[in-house]
C-alpha cells in the first residue's frame, strides 16, 4: 500500500503542478483585470474542477492510452514525475505551459526507452489539436467580441449594470471553464495509472464510483491545491501582461477558452454530431493555457491588433514547443535510472 502511494504521487505532484499553472488560466483574465479576487476565484475552481473530473474525465483518457501503453506502476510514476518537473520548471519561470503538452512527452520518452512504437496517427490527432484550440479559441473570442460590442451599443446599459453583469458573468463562465479542465485534463494527471491500477468500485446509494472516478478525485484534489498554493502568479501572466484587458474583455476570453476546452472533452457532445452527421473533434486533453493564450490574441485582433505583447507571446510559444521535449528527455533518463539503480520493471 505504501509502494501504491509513493508511486502515485508523481501523478499528485503533476496535478498539483496543472493546478499551479494551466489551471489559473481560467480566471487569469478575471483576476488580472480585478473583476475577481484571486480567492473567490481559487473556491471555485477548487469546486468545479473536482466536479469535472470525476463527472466527466474518462472522455479523453483514452485518447493518451492509445498513443503508448504504459504497463507498469514504476514506469507511470517516471512519466507522470517526468511532466510535472518540466511543467514545474516553466511555472517557476512564470510561463503559461501545457501539462498535455508535458505528459505526452514523458509517455513518447517511455515509448523511445521501451522500445515501442510511438501510434503516429495518435500523435497526428494530439498535436493536431494542440494547434488547432488556440486558433478555435481565437475565432470564438473574434465572434463574441463582436456580438457583445454590437449589444453594448445598442442597449445602452448603465457602467454599474454593466459591471455587475460582468462579474456574475465571470464567475458563471469561470465554473464552466473550471469543470470542462477538470473533464479534459484530468486525464493528464492521472491517465497513465487508469490502465494499471485495479481499484474496486464503490457504491454509493444509486451510484457506482468507479476505480477511475476515485483516481480522478485524487487527481483533481491535487489540482486544487496547486490552485490555492501558486498560481496567482500565472494568472497576472495571462490576465494583464499579454495585453490589458477591460472587465468585458475578461468575460469574453473566458467564455471562449472554456468553451474550446468543453468542446474537447464532452463525449456527449461528441456522439451528439455524429448522430447529425456532423464532423466532431477528437476527444484529447488540450491545453487551458493555449485556449486563453488564443482567446487574449482573437480578442486583441478583433480590436485592431494594438497593445498585444507579441514579444511576450513568442516567449510562450517556446515555452510550448520546449516543454513536451524536456519532459520526453527527463522520462528517458529516469527510466534507466529506475530500472538499472532502483531495480524496478518499466516495460
Amino acid at each position: 500500500m505504501i509502494e501504491i502511494i509513493i508511486y502515485l504521487s508523481s501523478g499528485l505532484f503533476l496535478g498539483w503542478s496543472l493546478g499551479a499553472n494551466d489551471a489559473a488560466n481560467i480566471f487569469g483574465t478575471a483576476v488580472g483585470s480585478r473583476m475577481v479576487k484571486f480567492s473567490t476565484a481559487a473556491l471555485i475552481m477548487t469546486i468545479f474542477v473536482i466536479l469535472g473530473s470525476v463527472v466527466s474525465g474518462a472522455g479523453a483518457s483514452h485518447t493518451l492510452g492509445a498513443l503508448g501503453q504504459v504497463g507498469t506502476l514504476p514506469a507511470a510514476f517516471v512519466v507522470a514525475f517526468a511532466a510535472a518537473v518540466a511543467v514545474s520548471w516553466m511555472t517557476k519561470l512564470s510561463l503559461p505551459v501545457s501539462t498535455s503538452h508535458s505528459i505526452v512527452g514523458g509517455i513518447i520518452g517511455w515509448n523511445l526507452y521501451s522500445g515501442f512504437a510511438t501510434d503516429l496517427n495518435v500523435l497526428r490527432e494530439i498535436v493536431g489539436a494542440w494547434i488547432f484550440s488556440p486558433i478555435l479559441s481565437g475565432f470564438f473570442a473574434i465572434v463574441l467580441y463582436f456580438i457583445f460590442k454590437k449589444w453594448l451599443n445598442n442597449s445602452k446599459v448603465h457602467l454599474l449594470q454593466l459591471d455587475f453583469y460582468t462579474r456574475w458573468g465571470l464567475l458563471i463562465v469561470g465554473a464552466f471553464g473550471a469543470y470542462s479542465l477538470g473533464a479534459n485534463n484530468i486525464a493528464n494527471v492521472m491517465g497513465v495509472f487508469t490502465g494499471i491500477m485495479k481499484i474496486n468500485d464503490y457504491q454509493l446509494g444509486i451510484f457506482r464510483f468507479s476505480g477511475s472516478q476515485q483516481l480522478f478525485l485524487l487527481g483533481a484534489i491535487a489540482i486544487s491545491v496547486g490552485v490555492v498554493t501558486y498560481s496567482k502568479r500565472v494568472m497576472l501572466t495571462v490576465g494583464s501582461s499579454i495585453m490589458d484587458i477591460s472587465p468585458v474583455g475578461a468575460f469574453i476570453v473566458v467564455l471562449a477558452s472554456s468553451t474550446t476546452l468543453f468542446v474537447f472533452a464532452s463525449a456527449t457532445l461528441k456522439n451528439f454530431l455524429i448522430l447529425l452527421g456532423l464532423p466532431s473533434l477528437p476527444l484529447v486533453p488540450v491545453s487551458s493555457s493555449q485556449a486563453v493564450v488564443g482567446a487574449v490574441l482573437g480578442l486583441g485582433l478583433a480590436k485592431g491588433g494594438r497593445n498585444i505583447n507579441f514579444k511576450l507571446l513568442g516567449k510562450i510559444g517556446v515555452g510550448w514547443i520546449l516543454t513536451p521535449i524536456t519532459a520526453a528527455l527527463i522520462s528517458f533518463i529516469l527510466l534507466f535510472f529506475m530500472q538499472n539503480v532502483f531495480v524496478r520493471t518499466v516495460i
